[in-house]
């Protein structure tokens, strides 16, 4: 199966990552007025629980951070077992929308950052259009030879001279991705004398009239290293998205390649598909 992003006609191809179900406008209404669980329903008294929490998050009654009942509490306020209770709770901090902080008890987590994959942007574009306060933190940038993969990617001969750029990339000072860039084009080593701090196709643009124009993108869902875990400040078993990306310029000849990983905890990445005719 292929799919078609709205920005460029390549095909792009998502392997292994959450499918984003949407509940209908009903559903969450409904849920958003539930007291009670109806326990002669056919809907099992868990995933009543699951969707009542995630309605209070939704509508805010249960704001980012705020600490959720136990399952005592819910056990006695619905009447029903700590194990239903439990498995409610547990599907809730497997998805994300709540987190534990041991000794202190379950709390709804940040809502996740919806971002979408069909629009080639950048990070800090990304995070001034939700109103956050993009941060970078420059790790290492340098010019080096390019190693077999690499070169493969951006289509330049084995050893030709790239630029090799790490940063950390917040929003808000907390920590989302690690990012990770191979830059090879005309007058590549001009890089190393500006300041990557901020958007580097601003600077692309502004300083050479590099302008990105389209982009191969492949997605997969991993565990991070406990050194990767420990600079995003994620929980124990926590995924990352790993986005792996070839970016093209106008005349569609690759200048960057990215490995970058997301948090799966903060992260959420939407595509619009489309079907191709087929004879």
């Amino acid at each position: 199966m292929s799919i078609r992003f709205l920005y460029n006609p390549l095909l792009t191809t998502i392997a292994a990552w959450s499918i984003v179900v949407y509940t209908t406008r009903c559903e969450a209404l409904f849920y958003q007025r539930m007291t009670v669980l109806n326990k002669h329903a056919a809907v099992p008294l868990y995933l009543q629980l699951k969707k009542l929490l995630e309605a209070q998050i939704t509508n805010g009654t249960l704001a980012p951070h705020s600490r959720v009942p136990s399952e005592r509490e819910l056990s006695e306020q619905f009447g029903i077992s700590r194990m239903t209770a439990r498995q409610a709770l547990a599907e809730l901090i497997q998805e994300g929308r709540l987190y534990t902080s041991a000794g202190k008890g379950t709390f709804v987590s940040e809502p996740k950052i919806r971002q979408n994959v069909q629009a080639l942007t950048s990070f800090t574009e990304e995070m001034q259009h939700r109103a956050l306060k993009p941060t970078t933190e420059v790790v290492r940038c340098v010019l080096e030879p390019a190693p077999v993969g690499v070169a493969r990617n951006l289509g330049i001969a084995e050893g030709t001279a790239f630029v090799c750029l790490e940063r950390l990339r917040l929003a808000d000072n907390e920590p989302l991705a690690l990012e990770t860039a191979w830059l090879s084009f005309a007058g590549v080593e001009r890089l190393l004398e500006f300041d990557l701090a901020g958007s580097l196709y601003a600077v692309l643009q502004q300083e050479f009239g590099l302008i990105p124009a389209e982009a191969i993108q492949e997605f997969e869902a991993i565990l991070p290293q406990q050194l990767e875990r420990t600079v995003l400040h994620m929980q124990e078993a926590a995924p990352v998205l790993r986005l792996q990306r070839t970016t093209f310029d106008s005349e569609r000849r690759p200048f960057e390649y990215v490995q970058s990983l997301y948090r799966g905890d903060r992260y959420r990445f939407v595509a619009r598909l489309i079907r191709e005719d087929r004879a």
